[in-house]
């Protein structure tokens, strides 16, 4: 059969995808995997077929748009809202989950995010593609929702393959419920206000399946998975970290306890910036009994006037050479790192970002005995985060329950064992275009 993946043009996106592509092109599947021109040379150098679609989205501009908005929300005044609680959809709090509130958050969330990652030019490439490739199967990023439209006007089934937890999902099943509850004249729904359109231009109608998948591929630790109502595949992390060349000095066996300290590819090509003064993470490690492998590029070292004697900078490693070598790792909560890390059985200290999952994921982390989590990234001193980092490394119960961990996952399906799986269900929901 014929698979085609997409992909937010973002190597944290695209990266969790490598593992099972590989593992379908090995049982004699053909792959492609589209997305934006920027990220073509990451797909060909991970051996996939690639193709562009849609226009380059300039980084560098991009970067400096962001960084801009941060900035400016800075500068507001005290008690002024802030605009990122507006896109908080791992909201919990039952105040917070009304109807009103999840109707607000569908609205920003589909104006902002969705409409964003899914633009008019893109989804009309897509989906040309697709009827000229003609795919069976099409496994799509959960914020990139061009895929379902893509995969319903050619007739293939689709999945989504998580990157972190299903907060859509969870979200959406809250407000659907909350929705229903509503009389009919009353029921808006903006996501599918958004989407109905797009999909009728295609020959299509709007769907649940076009928000959440037909099935859902989820290479997440089970313990950590948010409880939503959709056929779950779960597959083993296999960490891919892009194409490089394992420096000599990560064969040899330290002479001191290493520990890593990375801000992950989010916080480089997508979130920009850190949230964190590597300033303060320097110091937290300056005069701890071990050796910092600090994976920092020129630009995140741009405040620090001087590098602790026992830190190693590098500008890139990748995590699943260095981790086996590691007693700890100190991040932000990318789910790159944070699943690299589970799957290494390596221990965690976790001072996340405010966006998306992070904290959440931190703090199921910090939960299973596995690591420890700061409650304030913002506020944490160089003297607390350094009191975490000592007790991760001294205290055998964490070294203890990340090997634990280890174990469990090990006795998911890898990626191999799952192609039968893939197989079964595009038979199943593959249907004849229009």
């Amino acid at each position: 059969m014929r698979v085609l993946f997409t992909s937010l043009p973002f190597k944290a996106h695209l990266y969790p995808r490598v593992p099972v592509a590989w593992a379908l092109r090995a049982a004699g599947h053909e792959i492609c995997v589209a997305s934006s021109p920027d990220l073509l040379e990451d797909i060909t150098d991970a051996g996939l077929p690639g193709v562009g679609i849609g226009p380059p989205l300039a980084p560098a501009e991009t970067m400096a748009a962001i960084r801009e908005r941060q900035e400016a929300a800075e500068r507001q005044p005290d008690g002024a809202p802030d605009p990122e609680v507006l896109l908080r959809i791992e909201e919990t709090r039952p105040d917070r989950l009304t109807y009103d509130s999840m109707h607000g958050l569908f609205t920003v969330m589909t104006t902002l995010v969705f409409r964003n990652h899914s633009q008019p030019r893109f989804t009309e490439e897509l989906v040309a593609f697709a009827r000229r490739w003609r795919p069976d199967l099409v496994i799509w990023d959960p914020l990139g929702f061009a895929g379902p439209v893509a995969a319903k006007a050619v007739g293939a089934a689709h999945a989504r393959l998580m990157y972190g937890l299903d907060l859509i999902g969870q979200m959406r099943e809250r407000y659907l419920r909350a929705l229903h509850a509503r009389p009919t004249p009353l029921r808006e729904d903006p996501l599918e206000e958004w989407l109905a359109p797009v999909l009728a231009e295609h020959g299509s109608a709007f769907g649940e399946d076009v928000v959440t998948g037909q099935w859902t591929i989820d290479p997440g630790p089970s313990w950590m998975r948010l409880p939503v109502n959709r056929r779950c595949v779960p597959v083993q992390h296999v960490s891919y970290n892009g194409r490089a060349v394992v420096p000599e000095w990560v064969k040899q066996p330290s002479q001191r306890r290493r520990v890593c300290l990375t801000l992950g590819l989010s916080h480089r090509e997508v979130l920009g910036g850190n949230r964190l003064s590597v300033a303060t993470l320097l110091d937290a490690v300056a005069d701890v009994d071990a050796e910092v492998v600090a994976t920092l590029s020129a630009d995140q070292l741009g405040s620090v006037t001087q590098v602790p004697d026992n830190v190693r900078v590098v500008d890139f490693v990748p995590l699943n050479e260095l981790l086996p070598s590691c007693s700890a790792v100190i991040h932000q909560g990318g789910t790159g790192t944070m699943q690299t890390a589970l799957a290494l059985g390596v221990p965690q200290v976790i001072v996340p970002g405010d966006l998306w999952d992070t904290k959440l994921k931190a703090q199921r982390l910090h939960d299973s005995g596995a690591g420890l989590a700061a409650t304030d990234a913002s506020r944490i001193s160089a003297k607390e985060l350094r009191d975490m980092l000592v007790r991760v490394l001294e205290e055998p119960s964490f070294a203890r329950t990340a090997s634990e961990l280890r174990r469990r996952s090990l006795a998911v399906p890898t990626p191999a064992g799952i192609v039968p799986v893939l197989e079964r269900l595009t038979a199943l929901h593959r249907r004849p275009a229009g």
